[in-house]
Formats: structure tokens, sequence, C-alpha cells
């Protein structure tokens, strides 16, 4: 694949915070590149500085494409209350210097295929939030960019909604690259051909869903969930028995195993042999959720 985009040790603080600390990569020409990372990692930061909004205090973006065009989605809603649909899709395509024609046909495929078309004369005022967030995705498309970089897009969306915004992402990714920032670690994984996973201004990891998950271990999970306490009844036996895990709570743990069915059998054994109540049992393989939580931890973040 041809580089479409490449960012080179960009580094950004803001007083004493750094926000973003010699973050490099590339991105692919026709990919959905998934941006990854908790509050305060340097998403945003790091999208703004690619996409020209915001100046780096070291390091360089190129992108490498003959139509430089972009189109930005931020996290925070754009959108002219009063004015319809249609108007502010039209007036956008103009500044971007579609003709009326043009701009029109395009507003009218894109309401169409956001499901907005119901409210193409509605004043953008009056609609919903999902249909805002919508809207908005509408309006950094309109002009079929190089490359959009889509800050939480789907922030707000009722499922049926998020499904929609997906089949729609996906049916655009070998025309208009897409840069995807989101919190929804499941949306990721369905959407994104490769993940980059920051946090604190720096780079975890870089690679597809498969590449990620094998570099941290091939594992499956065991999710038990027991009314007394796992300290106290649980690990002794998983000390006894080498596997490796995770409390979660008093009374929840997670273990990370190679053998899953024979590890099912035994643990079970010690709850049956101990006559523990059990709440939750089951087995899972790990997700891409497990991975960034491994990585960047469980305390909650400004």
């Amino acid at each position: 694949m041809s580089i479409i985009l490449q960012a080179e040790s960009l580094v950004k603080k803001f007083g004493n915070t750094l926000a973003v600390n010699g973050i490099s990569l590339e991105v692919n020409q026709g990919e959905i590149f998934g941006f990854l990372g908790p509050n305060g990692a340097g998403k945003t930061t790091s999208i703004k500085i690619m996409c020209g909004l915001l100046k780096p205090d070291s390091g360089k973006v190129n992108i490498c494409s003959f139509d430089k065009n972009i189109g930005v989605c931020p996290q925070n809603m754009v959108i002219w209350e009063g004015l319809t649909c249609l108007e502010q899709l039209v007036f956008m395509g103009q500044m971007y210097g579609m003709t009326s024609t043009e701009s029109k046909n395009k507003s009218g495929e894109l309401l169409d295929s956001l499901g907005l078309t119901e409210k193409t004369n509605k004043l953008a005022g009056t609609l919903s939030g999902g249909m805002q967030r919508r809207l908005n995705i509408a309006l950094a498309l309109i002009h079929s960019p190089a490359i959009a970089f889509l800050d939480e897009p789907q922030a707000g969306l009722d499922p049926q909604s998020r499904v929609l915004v997906r089949d729609y992402i996906k049916s655009i990714k070998n025309k208009t690259t897409v840069i995807l920032s989101t919190h929804d670690m499941e949306e990721a994984e369905k959407l994104s051909d490769r993940i980059c996973i920051i946090d604190r201004g720096k780079i975890l990891t870089i690679g597809t869903t498969e590449e990620i998950k094998k570099l941290s271990g091939n594992e499956d999970l065991i999710e038990i969930d027991i009314k007394e306490s796992i300290p106290k009844d649980l690990i002794p036996f998983l000390k006894n028995q080498s596997l490796s895990y995770e409390l979660t709570s008093e009374n929840s743990a997670f273990f990370k195993i190679q053998d899953p069915y024979s590890s099912f059998e035994d643990i079970l054994g010690v709850v049956k042999e101990r006559g523990l109540k059990v709440n939750n049992f089951r087995l899972r393989k790990k997700s891409l959720e497990d991975i960034f939580i491994n990585m960047t931890g469980r305390s909650l973040r400004e």
C-alpha cells in the first residue's frame, strides 16, 4: 500500500503538560486507521496537528497525496443551527470549490446514506443529538476528501445509528482514507484496518487487531463472579496452578489461560468442592478492550 500520511516525532506542550510526546506513524492510502487512548492520552491534540489545526512544538506532518483535501469531523458538534441540512451541506461544498449542482448532488447522496433524507429541509437546530452528529459527519465528507479525520464520530449515537455510520465509513474507505479517534473498543475493532493505541502522548502499539492480540499473548479468559471473597476461596488454588489472574473486585476475577477446557474443569471443581455460590462464570476470547486496559491501566482519567 502507498503511504498517504506521515507524522514524524510530533511534540506538543501546553504549559507544563506534555500532550504529545514524540509520536511517529504512517497511514496507508485507503485504510481506516483507528486512534485509541484514554482521556488525556493526546488523541485529539495529535489529530489537530495532523489535520493542520494546531502547530506542533517540533516534528512534522507530510500528506503524500496530489489531492491534499482533508475533511474534519471534530469531537465537539459544529453545525449552523439556523440553516437547513441541505443548505449547510451545499454551502460547505461550495466553500471547497464545488459547483452548486455538484454540491447539491453530493448533499443528497450523503443525506440518504446517513439516514437524513426526511430532514433535508429541516433546520439543523431542530434535529436530535444523534441526527446532528450524523450531519456533522456529512459536513466533513461533502467534498470527498483524500483524508477524513473523524474524532469520536459515533459519540451519542443509538445502536441503529452506529451501524449506519459504521457501514458508511466502510463504504468510502477505498476513496477516502479515514483516521478515526474513538473510545468505543468494539467499534474500533469492527471498523479499523489498523489500530494505534496511545497513552500520555506516546504510542504504545500499532498494528492490526490480530497482530496486537498476538503480541499481548494468545490466552483465552475465564471470568468468574462469586458471592464469597475470591481472595479467600480461590487465590491459594490459583497460585498452586500457576494461573495468571487479575482481581476486578473482591468478588470478581478473570484468569488468562492457554488450555481453557482443562482449566475450566479445574476451577469448577474447586467451586463445587468449596460450595461457592457463582453469579457468573464464562469463557471468552481476549478482546481489544482487555488489551487496552492492560496497556493503559484501570484508573480513571480527567
